[in-house]
């Protein structure tokens, strides 16, 4: 399978894609918290550095970033193809990661570009509620905008909670932010010829809009 890179704001639904697809083609996400976290596991000197600048808060550079996803893509469960989910972030790394990728002889394979209509993501990021105990995540809001959830998890009864940034003023700050610094990169693919933008407003037809697209480019699946 060709794999997978998703660029979208947060709240457009790149955990919920990235989810379905891996469950029905074999795919391996990968978001670039879980990279960092994975390769502190190792024990090894880059895996206690990347450690001590998370638990410090200190920003973890670009060739360490690019030294964690070497290890992590060059690993069996990628073999069969891997969503990247939260890199790359920036003009700088998209570079960088095209040079790994040429290093090791791999593909970068299709960049999918989701767009959600503002107020939909307003819903999503404002309505937003996480249980305390199991962290499942809710929304108080349904598509006609009642309320589907109120107060208590239906998994485990834990209480549900909104986040301090979970609110509007703090989602345009993150949005406005995300599009400044990602342009430069829907661009840099663009001019590849490799990026195609789905609308993510409904979770199915995103599903089938990245198959039609896997389809297009001859990816055998049913």
């Amino acid at each position: 399978m060709k794999n997978l890179i998703l660029l979208a704001v947060q709240g457009a639904g790149k955990g919920t894609l990235a989810k379905a697809l891996c469950e029905k083609y074999g795919y391996k996400h990968i978001s670039m918290g879980d990279i960092l976290r994975e390769r502190t596991s190792v024990g090894d000197e880059l895996g206690n550095q990347i450690k001590n600048m998370i638990d410090n808060g200190i920003f973890v550079p670009n060739d360490i970033i690019f030294e964690a996803i070497e290890f992590k893509i060059t690993q069996p469960d990628c073999e069969n193809g891997y969503i990247l989910d939260g890199f790359p972030r920036n003009l700088e790394q998209a570079e960088g990661y095209d040079k790994l990728l040429e290093k090791l002889q791999k593909d970068v394979g299709v960049v999918i570009n989701m767009v959600i209509p503002t107020e939909l993501l307003k819903q999503r990021i404002i309505g937003r509620r996480m249980c305390k105990d199991c962290g499942a995540i809710y929304n108080i809001y349904s598509d006609t905008m009642k309320p589907v959830v109120e107060g208590k998890c239906d998994k485990c009864n834990g209480e549900l909670y909104q986040r301090d940034d979970d609110n509007e003023e703090a989602m345009k700050t993150r949005v406005d932010t995300y599009f400044k610094v990602t342009e430069p990169v829907i661009d840099y693919y663009k001019n590849k010829g490799i990026l195609y933008e789905i609308d993510s407003t409904d979770s199915q037809q995103a599903i089938k809009s990245v198959e039609e697209i896997l389809k297009s480019l001859g990816e055998n699946i049913d």
